[in-house]
């Protein structure tokens, strides 16, 4: 027989969002989390979260500068299974950028094999080997001493910091690029000793103006080098955070022949690979655009 009796049904619920306000709210909340957890670098170890767990982890696995290399693909496999929820591809992109010296003033990881150029990629994961550079130790010693806060990881299991104790201004030395939601950072590589000379006359003159720390720190110091032209956009950067400025390559001419004269290129702009520019001139020449060019050819060795 059926039953009378029946269990009392909630109560229906139902709220008017304008939608306006919730897509406002939901967008933050997203750009929040692209901006703090993935895209943008941190202003006390100048990291973003993948570098800094990357550097985190070698320490704990004793990847010092004495010691010998490891596989780049072990390294990889603890940071994602550890700290980082995110693909392995992304995770070795940063490892590999951490070790390219033509990307970073003071490289932060020792790589072992073939780490890439300014015209061609990196071997995988597999094939290449890394260990902590020297200067990395800087910014990840004295993690056992209770210097900075430690967050859980993305499960709970394990424990991470919150940011290294930087020795140096990473930030300023090795510079960063990143594209978050609705914000995004360039910031050019310094001269470690200019900017450690600087900050040490900050910290005795805390009210020491733009002009006064730019006679510590004239300019940025491009790792592949390169001129810089003007300093108007820099000092607009350092004064308003928002600047530009151009670099052009180094150039000298000499004979290179009994009849020749060659334009012979020392340094080029920063991330700027010499494959690029011969192909440019070769389209320049083509279109004859360019005349008096008989020949390009690339020079540089393996350094």
């Amino acid at each position: 027989m059926p039953r009378t009796d029946s269990a009392p049904q909630p109560e229906e619920r139902i709220e008017d969002v304008d939608v306006s306000a919730e897509m406002q709210g939901s967008f933050l909340e997203y750009a929040y989390s692209v901006i703090y957890s993935r895209a943008l670098p941190d202003a006390r170890d100048g990291l973003k979260p993948v570098q800094r767990r990357i550097l985190y982890q070698m320490a704990e696995l004793g990847l010092r500068p004495d010691r010998g290399h490891v596989k780049s693909a072990r390294v990889v496999g603890e940071v994602m299974g550890k700290l980082h929820p995110h693909g392995d591809a992304a995770i070795y992109d940063a490892l590999v950028r951490l070790a390219q010296h033509f990307s970073l003033r003071v490289p932060l990881v020792d790589g072992h094999g073939n780490f890439g150029s300014l015209d061609d990629g990196p071997a995988a994961a597999r094939y290449t080997e890394a260990r902590l550079a020297p200067a990395a130790l800087a910014l990840t010693e004295h993690l056992d001493e209770d210097v900075v806060d430690f967050i859980p990881n993305y499960d709970g299991q394990f424990q991470q910091p919150e940011v290294l104790p930087a020795a140096f201004p990473n930030l300023l030395v090795n510079g960063a690029s990143g594209i978050a939601v609705g914000m995004a950072t360039n910031m050019a590589p310094h001269n470690l000793i200019e900017v450690v000379a600087a900050a040490t006359h900050l910290l005795e003159n805390p009210d020491a103006t733009i002009d006064e720390l730019m006679e510590f720190v004239p300019g940025p110091d491009l790792p592949s080098g390169g001129i810089i032209v003007g300093l108007d956009g820099i000092k607009d950067a350092y004064t308003n955070g928002r600047g530009s400025f151009r670099t052009r390559a180094k150039t000298s001419i000499e004979p290179v022949g009994p009849r020749r004269t060659g334009i012979v290129v020392t340094e080029l702009p920063y991330l700027v690979g010499p494959e690029r520019v011969i192909e440019k001139i070769k389209d320049a020449v083509t279109a004859k655009k360019l005349q008096g060019i008989a020949d390009v050819n690339d020079l540089t060795d393996r350094r």
